[in-house]
């Protein structure tokens, strides 16, 4: 039998009476910090807004950094 201290289902079938009997302890199972971050920012609308944001960031970030070496590679040489 569980310990009412671990976070779980139980479930117990009585036999005289043909009943089932399902009992919850749920006060143990509060989700981690990271993960309500994680359901705030990565889903719904906020999460969308954040992918295009990130995917923005990343393509300006890239193309600046392409802009500036092939300014360097094909600067001409004077003289």
């Amino acid at each position: 039998m569980e310990s009412q201290e671990t976070p779980g289902v139980h479930y117990s079938r009585w036999t005289e009476q043909n009943q089932d009997q399902v009992s919850i302890n749920a006060s143990n199972t509060e989700t981690p910090a990271w993960r309500r971050v994680y359901n705030v920012l990565c889903t719904g609308r906020i999460g969308i807004i954040m992918k295009v944001l990130g995917g923005l960031a990343l393509f300006w970030i890239i193309f600046i950094i392409g802009y500036v070496t092939g300014y360097y590679v094909h600067k001409c040489k004077k003289g």
